[in-house]
Formats: C-alpha cells, sequence, structure tokens
C-alpha cells in the first residue's frame, strides 16, 4: 500500500488530530471540574477558586456522600433497576426483532407488526394514561413501575433487526436443514452473531434506566424507593444537611453545597464511565450495522 508523506498530507492529519484533541478536552472540561470541585474545600468552591484542580485538597464531600444512608439506598435500587430493567430489555428486544426481521413470505403479519411498533415511537398514550395504567396494575412504589412501561425500546429493536436482516439467509437454512427450530437458530446462530448490536442496545438501554429520573418522581410516592438520579434531583434543587450530626461539625466545616453535589453528581456517572470503554470497540459497528437496510 502506498502511502502518501507530502507535507500537506502531514499537516492535515497533524491539524486532524489537533482539532479532535481539542474537542475531546472540552467534552472532558466539565468532568474534570466537576471533579477538581468533588475534591476541594467548600470555602474554595464557595468563592469560586477551583477550575481543573482542586484547592484545598480534601475527601470531606466524599466522606459525606458514603456516610449518607439515603444516597446508598437510591444507588442500590439504581443498580437493581439497571440489572433487572437490561435484563429483560434486552430479552425481549431479541425474540421481538428475530420474526420482525423475516421476510414477509415467512411472516405475513410481519409488516403489519413493523408498523404498530413503529407508531408508537410517533405517537404515545400520554403521561395521564400511562400514570393510570401503572397504578391499576398495583405497580405504584414498586421496581416494575420503572422497568415494565419501558421494556421494549422500539429504536432499539429496530436496530436489531436490521442488524439481523443482514446476516447470510444461509446459516438459518443450513440450522433447519438441521432440524434446529426457531428458538435454536435464534439462540445458537442470531445471538452470538449480533454481539456488537447487542453491545450497543445493551449500552443504549443501561444509559437510558441509569440516567432516568422523571419516572421515579411520577410512579414512587416514599423517597426511600427513589432510584439515584432521582433522588440527584431533589437534592440539586434543594440542599439537605440534616443528615449531619453534632459531632460532624468538623465535617460540616469542610463541606459547602458545590462540593457535596459534585461528589454526589461524580459517583452517579462514574459506573457508566466505567462501563462505556469496555463496549466502546462493539458501539460503532452495531450502530452502522444496525442502521443499512436491504
Amino acid at each position: 500500500m502506498i502511502t502518501d508523506r507530502s507535507l500537506g498530507r502531514r499537516v492535515f492529519i497533524a491539524g486532524n488530530f489537533t482539532f479532535l484533541f481539542l474537542i475531546s478536552f472540552l467534552c472532558l472540561m466539565p468532568i474534570m471540574h466537576i471533579l477538581a470541585i468533588s475534591f476541594s474545600s467548600g470555602a474554595a468552591a464557595a468563592a469560586g477558586k477551583v477550575s481543573l484542580w482542586p484547592v484545598d485538597f480534601t475527601t470531606a464531600a466524599y466522606d459525606n456522600v458514603f456516610g449518607k444512608p439515603e444516597y446508598l439506598r437510591a444507588f442500590w435500587v439504581s443498580i437493581q433497576r439497571v440489572l433487572l430493567g437490561t435484563a429483560l430489555s434486552m430479552a425481549l428486544m431479541i425474540v421481538t426483532a428475530y420474526p420482525l426481521s423475516k421476510d414477509p413470505r415467512q411472516f405475513r403479519l410481519r409488516t403489519f407488526y413493523a408498523w404498530v411498533f413503529v407508531f408508537t415511537i410517533l405517537f404515545s398514550g400520554g403521561l395521564i394514561p400511562t400514570y393510570l395504567t401503572v397504578k391499576n396494575l398495583g405497580m405504584i412504589d414498586t421496581m416494575w413501575a420503572l422497568v415494565l412501561p419501558t421494556a421494549i425500546p422500539v429504536f432499539n429493536v429496530i436496530l436489531l433487526l436490521n442488524f439481523y436482516r443482514n446476516l447470510p439467509k444461509e446459516l438459518e437454512e443450513s440450522s433447519r436443514i438441521d432440524g434446529a427450530g426457531h428458538f435454536k437458530t435464534l439462540w445458537k446462530i442470531y445471538v452470538p452473531l449480533s454481539l456488537p448490536a447487542l453491545a450497543t442496545t445493551g449500552l443504549f438501554t443501561v444509559v437510558g434506566h441509569w440516567n432516568s429520573w422523571f419516572d421515579g418522581m411520577l410512579y414512587m410516592n416514599h423517597t426511600e424507593n427513589y432510584p439515584l438520579q432521582t433522588f440527584l434531583q431533589t437534592v440539586i434543587i434543594k440542599m439537605d444537611f440534616r443528615f449531619i450530626k453534632a459531632e460532624q461539625a468538623e465535617l460540616m466545616v469542610k463541606l459547602s453545597d458545590r462540593t457535596s453535589r459534585a461528589a454526589q453528581i461524580f459517583v452517579a456517572a462514574f459506573p457508566i464511565l466505567i462501563v462505556y470503554p469496555f463496549l466502546q470497540r462493539f458501539f460503532i459497528k452495531g450502530i452502522v450495522m444496525g442502521s443499512v437496510k436491504e
């Protein structure tokens, strides 16, 4: 392969790297700023002295966060929601996308059901009917209220079914010749070959459940059932120091509403920041292959 080593080419590559570095730095700046505030003293944060590096380094904000039972309980609720919601959504998406990926000659009502799902993207039942449905099913103040209404993300189903349609038809034909039924073909052939698409839709589902806050406020009557993002929303609007006892006066001096909020926000974002790099290599491939139609 011939590589262009001309001066213009090298300048172009250097310019691209510089531009991408600046964009990446601008994306990381808010996270770095929040992290710096969380490790700074309350006085420095309140005075606006913190930029991208901690001032008067202290871990008091994190001592506060991990010593607050309400925060840890909300964190555990979100973990349960992500685990249950992601497992349920992935299973339903897989078994929904498989028949919708078939040719109308194999599944005669395929087009009708596909349009039924697309219709739900364009039109929804509305907030009040959805709430009444959840209430009448007895799911208020339960984990099911957080996972069932969004159990089948239609956008992810469309990505997955288009990925299935791009798989070689000969694989399914050979499995059918060997006596495999639809379920065995799906779990033994389609699922292993669709790991990029599953990683992409799985990441969308995890992030969606982890970042969702409005449904927790809508369906939960008791604050102890709040997921983390709903709890953070209430904390950011109104700072609450009721958990600080008299013997914790020294901790209170080191804290401010900014440092406490920054620590809680960073701890809430940290799990997603950890998960994303492991799925990044599947992400672009899954999006591109899942978005192509035959």
